[in-house]
């Protein structure tokens, strides 16, 4: 299995920023978005990863143009979530260039649309799920019901996605280290493949994702923005 690093590019305000467990009080801001998207191309990656944290929360594109200048200044595909919440919207991403979209809350919320929208586009939609204490959590994370990650993933496992894109909340951002044992056990109950996300501190985060043959890529944010990890050093992992 191919185990792909993605970079984070995560947007708010139409800016670049990093949030500790999705918390859009604590941000830090590094800066352009289009300019970061240039960076990661230059550098080698083979896919960006772009959040709308405005769209998350108001449930609607909130940053289109930031995600447009990023088209514009990559040759690498994109795929993008936050605030994708009905077919038109999907269709209006997948449109504009983006390569795959990402149902987050939708899928949750209402899997039939989930499943519905990987059927219309194959290949072009993933699943995330955004798990607080193993429970998912939509709104930007500001909600957490009743359902596990793991429920969820076995409930969309006829859909088709291409990918599940599993996050750790908790560890999103505080670059404490990956919740692998939690990612490796949901990946072996599924066929559909799945990337980790959340925590990720350096390089043994990865070697340890990848060492399980199970975990198809994984997402990394805050470690590239402080240094604590080289893209050298990502994609070596890949």
């Amino acid at each position: 299995m191919d185990f792909i690093p993605y970079p984070a590019i995560d947007l708010k305000g139409g800016q670049v920023v990093r949030l500790k467990r999705g918390d859009m009080a604590q941000a830090t801001v590094y800066g352009d978005p289009a300019t970061q998207a240039r960076a990661f191309d230059q550098a080698g990656f083979p896919w960006l990863h772009v959040v709308d944290l405005d769209g998350a929360f108001a449930g609607k594109p909130a940053n289109a143009e930031a995600v447009r200048a990023i088209l514009s200044a990559t040759t690498r595909p994109v795929q993008l979530g936050g605030g994708i919440r009905d077919m038109a919207t999907v269709e209006a991403w997948l449109g504009a260039g983006i390569a795959r979209v990402i149902l987050g809350s939708a899928a949750a919320k209402n899997p039939d649309f989930a499943r519905e929208a990987c059927r219309a586009f194959p290949g072009k939609v993933a699943i995330g799920i955004d798990a607080r204490d193993g429970f998912v959590a939509t709104e930007g994370w500001a909600e957490t019901g009743t359902l596990t990650a793991l429920d969820l993933g076995l409930m969309l496992e006829d859909a088709g996605a291409a990918a599940i894109i599993h996050t750790d909340i908790d560890r999103d951002g505080m670059l404490g280290g990956v919740n692998v044992a939690a990612t490796a056990a949901l990946a072996q109950r599924l066929s559909t493949p799945v990337i980790a996300s959340g925590g990720v501190a350096g390089r043994a985060d990865l070697e340890a994702l990848r060492a399980t043959g199970r975990i198809a890529g994984v997402i990394i944010g805050r470690a590239l923005y402080d240094g604590r990890l080289t893209a050298e050093e990502a994609l070596g992992a890949g």
